[in-house]
């Protein structure tokens, strides 16, 4: 029987970690000639690396508390579908990333069956739901981390943890030109681009998109000479983990709160950031995509009340920007829950917009964010390629010495 790996992601970010760890294993197996079976859950970048889905990522993924109890009956529905195919065809390792309201639940399935669990990229239990530490002893074999503090939060608690990199930290900057980039979305280059990035799942996009769209029909121009049609036009990427209905529904709240301005909706997010002028992002991996590509921008959240009176009680770090975060100060502007207004966002996005000081500030902090990033493990600047390999490799060895151990146990 074919050696056989569940991968799991049930959010952009976490696929396109999938995605890559997923293309690294092939190549890994296919260098020494064996066979290699993948199933989980994730987006179509996974299914496109050889991933087959029993559950779509975007069918299951919401935010919030109250989010997750209106849904509980479709989540409940996915996550037994996950058990009863991992109990039919039980893998030799699992790889789980991120998103832990689903995945502690499957590491601990996987542990009565046996199954060494990966857990690659760690929940963020370190800011807060500290307990959840002791499922993570409980059930993980390895935690591979993303950020350098996170090793230490972990060995520090008895975890076997292993800080592997950034993925994103070392992929090169977008080659795509801004002519290029203008032609292939419709664009004028001549206009300033602000990039909107309401966040990678629905309920997200509506929470944040309408403030946005506010915010953009209200930004003063900041130029004497303005654009007969305008200074501004504004870049919204799509989550690859969007399906056709809520690429429409995305569309719609274009339509319904983006009257008289310049939208374009464009699929490369990394682009969209680099080219842009500036940014609106919702809190999340596209922060730090944001931060490594080097342009202001700024930090906005909003839940529903309930989970955000859950999440302040128990919230243990002084920032939400991941930026921030690393940095260790505040250096990109967090606009959270009551804060997160379109007045408040005209304020704060206005001074980043000409050249001057606090352009310039913003842009030489998030430099050397950049490059806290790119250090790895041993101290030197590394590539993404080393963190997805190194990743690999754990991966394969903990399954060859499951599969040699239910040899020894005469399993099949």
């Amino acid at each position: 029987m074919a050696p056989r790996i569940f991968i799991s992601a049930g959010e952009a970010s976490g696929e396109h970690y999938g995605a890559l760890l997923a293309e690294e294993l092939r190549r890994q197996t296919q260098v020494a000639g064996q066979p290699l079976e993948m199933y989980g859950m994730g987006g179509p970048r996974m299914e496109a690396a050889g991933v087959e889905r029993v559950v779509r990522a975007e069918d299951i993924a919401v935010m919030g508390f109250t989010e997750v109890v209106l849904h509980l009956p479709r989540i409940y529905r996915e996550y037994r579908k996950l058990k009863r195919a991992i109990r039919a065809r039980r893998p030799d390792v699992a790889v789980l990333i991120d998103f832990p309201e689903i995945h502690f639940r499957l590491a601990k399935e996987f542990h009565r069956l046996g199954v060494p669990v990966i857990y690659f990229v760690s929940p963020q239990i370190w800011a807060w739901k500290q307990h959840r530490i002791k499922l993570v002893r409980e059930y993980v074999r390895h935690m591979l981390v993303i950020f350098p503090f996170e090793e230490k939060f972990y060995r520090e608690r008895g975890v076997e943890a292993e800080y592997v990199g950034h993925p994103l930290a070392e992929l090169p900057l977008p080659a795509i030109s801004r002519e290029q980039f203008s032609g292939e979305n419709h664009l004028d280059p001549m206009k300033t681009w602000i990039g909107l990035l309401p966040g990678s799942r629905l309920p997200e996009i509506h929470a944040h998109l309408p403030e946005m769209l506010k915010a953009a029909r209200n930004l003063p121009p900041y130029e004497a000479e303005v654009h007969p049609t305008g200074q501004y036009e504004f870049v919204i990427p799509l989550a690859s983990t969007l399906n056709a209905e809520q690429r429409a529904a995305v569309l719609q709240l274009v339509r319904d709160n983006g009257d008289g301005l310049s939208v374009r909706l464009v699929e490369n997010t990394r682009a969209a950031l680099f080219h842009a002028h500036a940014s609106v992002v919702a809190s999340g991996t596209a922060t730090v995509e944001a931060a490594l590509m080097g342009n202001p921008f700024m930090v906005v959240y909003r839940v529903s009340p309930i989970t955000y009176a859950i999440a302040k009680r128990l919230v243990k770090v002084p920032h939400v920007a991941m930026a921030n975060l690393i940095a260790g100060k505040r250096v990109v502007p967090e606009l959270i829950q009551k804060d997160f207004t379109a007045a408040n966002i005209v304020q704060q996005l206005r001074p980043l917009l000409p050249d001057g000081p606090a352009r310039e500030s913003m842009r030489m902090e998030l430099g050397v964010i950049r490059n806290a990033l790119r250090i790895q493990p041993d101290g030197i600047p590394g590539k993404t390629a080393e963190a997805i390999e190194r990743v690999a490799s754990i991966v394969l060895n903990t399954m060859h010495g499951s599969r040699l151990a239910a040899v020894k146990a005469g399993q099949p």
